[in-house]
């Protein structure tokens, strides 16, 4: 058994196709074949089942092709200790963050991360949490910001802020004459929010539980893959108000006048953002710089 042999299988596996995992693997698909063949009648198991038309992991198989991922993991573990001894803030690190956060925290992280950490430059990942939690399990990236409470085994994660929501409005709205809203004044409006599965959307239903059994006359789900701008031009336009987490309510690129917002009343109102890193991640001073870094951005 190879470390070549485990990456074949974990590039078939995901791409269920052994053309493309050839082609991922930058190997010739007989090459490719001819050695799952040869791990497989080593192991004595058979790890996917073959047909004209389809690849499928057998159950054996998606066992055998995590643990695989393990031992990948572990060997990129050995050679970042071995290729940058015990300086953790000289390789670039690979860092996720929620659609909802990314656009308003990384403009200002990346510049105090650049000023306090200039050998370790960011990769960037934007993306649902679902998505992230898969990058971050399997490598792909080596931290993720995300909404908490954040669980997942052998996953650490530390508090970076609380954020309070916002009521965003057109300015001649009956509600802009108040100073703070109570959630339950917002019951009667057309409120704007995200699609599913944006973890967005799940927090304001949480603080508005009553908003998910409303009917569609009064609960429009912007379209999926739609952002927390776009939600700011739909209230600009008159169709609507929205709940929007502090950092996102901006609405100075709209003339004066148009838009204003409003804070929910008492202290209820807000999500935890923190960062989530793997336990045995080997650079734990690169996710100490993260934290120190993230307190010292401006966002509201």
């Amino acid at each position: 058994m190879t470390l070549t042999e485990l990456k074949y299988i974990i590039s078939l596996a995901k791409e269920r196709h052994f053309g493309r995992a050839a082609d991922h693997s930058a190997v010739s698909q007989p090459t490719l074949s001819v050695a799952i063949k040869k791990l497989e009648q080593e192991l004595g198991v058979d790890l996917f089942e073959r047909s004209k038309n389809s690849v499928n992991v057998t159950p054996i198989g998606a066992e055998i092709v995590e643990k695989a991922q393990r031992v990948l993991e572990e060997v990129k573990s050995i050679e970042s200790l071995a290729r940058y001894g015990k300086d953790q803030l000289r390789s670039p690190l690979r860092l996720g963050a929620i659609l909802t956060v990314g656009p308003y925290l990384l403009p200002h992280l990346v510049v105090q991360m650049h000023q306090s950490a200039p050998g370790m430059p960011l990769f960037v990942e934007e993306n649902y949490t679902a998505e992230l939690r898969k990058q971050l399990r399997s490598g792909d990236l080596d931290a993720i910001i995300v909404a908490l409470p954040f669980t997942e085994p052998d996953v650490l994660t530390k508090p970076l802020y609380d954020e309070p929501f916002v009521v965003v409005m057109n300015s001649n709205h009956p509600l802009a004459a108040k100073s703070a809203i109570e959630p339950e004044e917002i019951m009667s409006e057309d409120v704007l929010l995200l699609g599913e599965g944006h973890c967005f959307r799940d927090q304001v239903l949480d603080i508005c539980p009553n908003l998910a059994q409303r009917s569609n006359s009064h609960l429009h789900s912007v379209a999926k893959g739609s952002s927390l701008e776009t939600l700011k031009h739909m209230v600009a336009s008159g169709l609507g108000i929205s709940v929007l987490p502090k950092s996102a309510a901006q609405v100075s690129q709209y003339p004066e006048g148009t838009l204003v917002t409003r804070p929910f009343s008492g202290h209820r109102a807000y999500r935890n953002i923190g960062i989530a890193w793997r336990a045995s991640f080997t650079r734990p001073k690169a996710i100490d710089m993260l934290v120190q870094s993230s307190s010292m951005c401006r966002l509201f």
